[in-house]
């Protein structure tokens, strides 16, 4: 009981009266015991921009080479974790931080965590950010132009815009200074496997992928 009395409650938002617990397991033994670094990966860009397939494909090259990943998409989390939010800007937003919590328990536990959004402002992404170790948020652009994500439009999300439905024509405000930035090559856009080959050799350089 004396134990008890000893911990530090605090107000957390609309939470009162809560304790932070250590877990007995540290970070780095988690890190250690599956090789390799937890992070995220924040893949952002247009509808359309190919931040899916991208993820996809990340995902089971690095499944290949052994190490532990999850994808958390921004369709399939509507479907549960975020199905009570609308697209409206305040909606949006939740949804953006509600992502970018979970993905920091991905991270702590050691897995790379790919989080696959339009996330049209920078503040939001920024928030994600703030939330985890710099040096373990990786932030990837799909730099597609507009005008190619409109006639690819996969989910006709482009053409429920121009009939006039909101909450899918927020304006998108792009990377200032991302880590990683996806474009063309030779004038030709690369293919899913070149650009999560891109991604992977970025997470060798930079001691994510442990020997």
């Amino acid at each position: 009981m004396q134990v008890m009395e000893n911990l530090v409650r605090t107000t957390v938002g609309m939470s009162t009266n809560i304790v932070w617990h250590e877990c007995s397991i540290g970070k780095l033994e988690r890190q250690n015991l599956l090789m390799q670094k937890g992070c995220v990966i924040w893949i952002t860009g247009f509808s359309g921009s190919g931040k899916s397939t991208l993820a996809s494909m990340l995902n089971r090259q690095l499944h290949c080479r052994g190490h532990v990943s999850y994808v958390l998409d921004g369709d399939n989390l509507r479907h549960g974790l975020n199905k009570d939010l609308s697209f409206k800007a305040e909606d949006r937003a939740e949804n953006i931080c509600r992502v970018g919590e979970v993905a920091k328990l991905f991270a702590d536990a050691g897995v790379i965590c790919t989080a696959s959004l339009i996330s049209p402002y920078r503040r939001d992404r920024d928030a994600c950010r703030a939330l985890v170790p710099d040096s373990m948020f990786i932030e990837v652009f799909m730099d597609v132009p507009l005008k190619v994500c409109e006639e690819r439009d996969p989910k006709g999300l482009y053409k429920l815009a121009r009939a006039g439905f909101t909450g899918i024509d927020d304006p998108y405000e792009p990377p200032m200074d991302c880590e990683i930035v996806i474009q063309l090559k030779d004038g030709k856009y690369q293919t899913p496997k070149a650009m999560a080959e891109q991604v992977v050799t970025y997470l060798e350089e930079n001691g994510y992928l442990k020997a």
